[in-house]
């Protein structure tokens, strides 16, 4: 079974749309929890006007009958309530007008896809590549990855996310029980379990905004509940810790992720880095420290996965940077667009949500079947293999 999605859409269209294909049947889903997840990703100290305009919930319009999946592909629509502002600047239609009312873009943001995207595409209104680009997608990537959530929790899989830094303000690393952890940092502005560093983060998110200016950090990932074994060491395509660098790289604004003690372990000797192997009748094969974060070989150990991504700081700045318009080629600073002082409490739940995609993915891949009862028979086989090894 392959677990599957797409998402169409644009930021200032009228809804971004997903389709998922591969979810086992009699999933039973929870709207309200994945209305939630939604509503968590545009919480955080330091975000836009956007975030007061948009209150998303998501729609599911195919797949689900009666509150459980049916084994078709299942279809979301999450609606852009601003698109009444932008009927007219993004109608399907051919629209007669200046550049003006068509708010043409055409002076490309350092930073962000507009010129590549122009250049690509030979696209004279970068407002095409703008749209797309834009990091308003990660609302439907949240939608897609709040169902394998679910996935994931119909077999007791637990996913956790969290701010370690911003700017140069860290965060002390929480040592909570995942439950804690998800509850303490819900509660926090910043997504954070340290209330010293929360308020210095919110003063420096604040400096950071009245200066013009934009400031990025590192979030982190927990999932616990996973059997060993997810993924492969036989391919390089399907090593699990190497799908999921690739999907946190993927989202908009990260630029490097790092898998349990990460860079650390190039500065520390062998002896500190890797995680001995223990055994005991209660808990089977199991290590004493969780230093390569889950992962060994590809696979997944059976320990709680952790996982961190970086996020640069938003490239649109209210004090924008040089440029160079496209049709006279002359120096020019930058258009502005409506854009966040700082969104990484925001990137910390979009992480956990393609964190959460791959590991369902792995999942499905390993235990699949076209039901959730399939699942969960192919899951307890494969675990009393494992607990009489």
């Amino acid at each position: 079974m392959s677990l599957r999605y797409l998402t169409a859409g644009e930021t200032h269209g009228p809804q971004l749309t997903a389709i998922i294909e591969g979810l086992p049947s009699n999933l039973e889903l929870d709207f309200e929890e994945l209305n939630f997840q939604l509503q968590r990703r545009q919480k955080g100290h330091g975000r836009g006007r956007r975030m007061q305009i948009e209150t998303d919930t998501a729609q599911i319009v195919g797949g689900v009958r009666h509150g459980r999946t049916t084994g078709a592909p299942v279809a979301v629509v999450v609606e852009n309530k601003d698109w009444k502002h932008w009927t007219s600047v993004m109608n399907v239609e051919p629209v007669e007008g200046s550049d003006e009312t068509k708010r043409r873009v055409f002076r490309p943001r350092p930073g962000h896809a507009d010129l590549n995207g122009g250049l690509k595409y030979n696209l004279r209104d970068l407002r095409n590549v703008l749209e797309r680009s834009s990091a308003r997608e990660t609302a439907a990537r949240v939608a897609v990855g709040a169902i394998a959530r679910q996935l994931l929790g119909a077999f007791g899989v637990k996913v956790a996310g969290h701010v370690v830094s911003i700017g140069g303000v860290e965060a002390a690393a929480p040592n909570l029980p995942i439950d804690e952890l998800i509850a303490v940092t819900e509660e926090s502005p910043v997504r954070v379990a340290d209330k010293e560093a929360e308020q210095k983060m919110i003063e420096l998110i604040d400096r950071t905004k009245a200066d013009g200016d934009t400031i990025g950090g590192v979030v982190e990932c927990i999932i616990t509940g996973l059997p060993v074994g997810l993924g492969s060491h036989v391919q390089w395509d399907r090593k699990l810790d190497g799908r999921i660098a690739q999907a946190v790289v993927s989202i908009n604004a990260f630029k490097g992720v790092e898998v349990g003690i990460g860079f650390e372990a190039a500065r520390i000797p062998g002896s500190q880095v890797h995680d001995e192997i223990l055994y005991s009748e209660e808990k089977g094969f199991y290590r004493g420290s969780n230093r390569a974060g889950g992962f060994e070989g590809g696979m997944t150990t059976g320990e709680p996965i952790v996982v961190r991504g970086v996020m640069k700081p938003i490239p649109t700045l209210y004090k924008p940077l040089a440029s160079v318009d496209i049709d006279t080629k002359e120096a020019f600073t930058a258009q502005v667009e409506r854009s966040d002082a700082c969104a990484v409490p925001a990137a910390s739940v979009v992480m956990e949500h393609v964190v959460a995609w791959e590991m369902a993915k792995a999942f499905l891949e390993k235990f699949g079947g076209d039901s959730i009862e399939e699942m969960k028979a192919n899951l307890d086989s494969y675990l009393s293999q494992v607990g009489a090894y």
